[in-house]
């Protein structure tokens, strides 16, 4: 069976196939996106460690990683194609959220309306943290997805652990150095001693994420091949990240 879909993928079958889950994972994948940027990625919040002490973080930690579990679900089932057109739709959408924030916050308030000031507080911010974040996202992104692709071929498409956190090493390693700086380097309330420990933090964070998440990942990677009926290997498959075709 697994040689059959192996030569399906090859013969570029799979491109004519309507899967039954996809579409709603895209949407999972681009929500996840929008909302680690709005509600997550701007607020720096503390945890009190024994033997530590106070420890920031990122809140965005709480939720940003289930796009790297999305990610890496979408190739291995998907193939890099189809989480490339993901990553497409998550970076279009970013932009459009960039772009609205920006007139919200430009409008002239009604003179009866007290809430411009918080408006501009929460998301007068959004445009350089997005832009940090569409830079970092399409790079961590697209470099978490062509690893996960590439070391399926080499496992032969076992040891499904071992490319899951793998890419999500990669990916996240690549992430966090382009945000944290470009996003908040400078920043009155982001000094750069909590900005590296801050940056170190999460990178550990969203790979343990991934690794706590695995038998999570097992589970809803094995329930999407069987359903779906299809497991792709990206033999001969163009991996530039300038295309949006599958």
């Amino acid at each position: 069976m697994r040689q059959a879909k192996e030569r399906a993928v090859e013969a570029g079958q799979v491109a004519a196939v309507r899967f039954r889950y996809f579409d709603f994972l895209m949407a999972a994948f681009v929500t996840v996106l929008l909302l680690s940027n709005v509600l997550g990625a701007g607020k720096r919040a503390v945890v009190d460690l024994p033997l530590v002490g106070l420890w920031p973080f990122g809140a965005g930690i709480l939720f940003f990683p289930v796009s790297y579990v999305l990610g890496d679900v979408l190739t291995e089932v998907y193939g890099y194609a189809h989480a490339r057109r993901c990553i497409w739709a998550g970076f279009c959408a970013m932009l459009f959220m960039v772009g609205m924030s920006w007139v919200v916050v430009a409008l002239p308030p009604d003179a009866g309306w007290n809430g411009q000031a918080a408006y501009e507080q929460v998301f007068g911010q959004v445009p350089r943290i997005v832009l940090a974040s569409i830079c970092a996202f399409w790079a961590g992104e697209f470099a978490n997805s062509f690893v996960m692709a590439r070391m399926k071929l080499w496992t032969q498409g076992r040891h499904l652990w071992t490319r899951t956190i793998g890419s999500t090493i990669v990916g996240e390693g690549i992430d966090s150095a382009i945000f944290y700086p470009l996003a908040f380097y400078g920043a009155p309330d982001w000094p750069v001693g909590a900005l590296l420990t801050v940056m170190a933090t999460q990178f550990v964070l969203k790979v343990s994420w991934e690794v706590l998440l695995t038998p999570v990942t097992y589970a809803v990677v094995g329930f999407l091949k069987r359903r779906e009926g299809v497991d792709v290997f990206d033999r001969g498959t163009d991996f530039s990240p300038f295309r949006t075709r599958v």
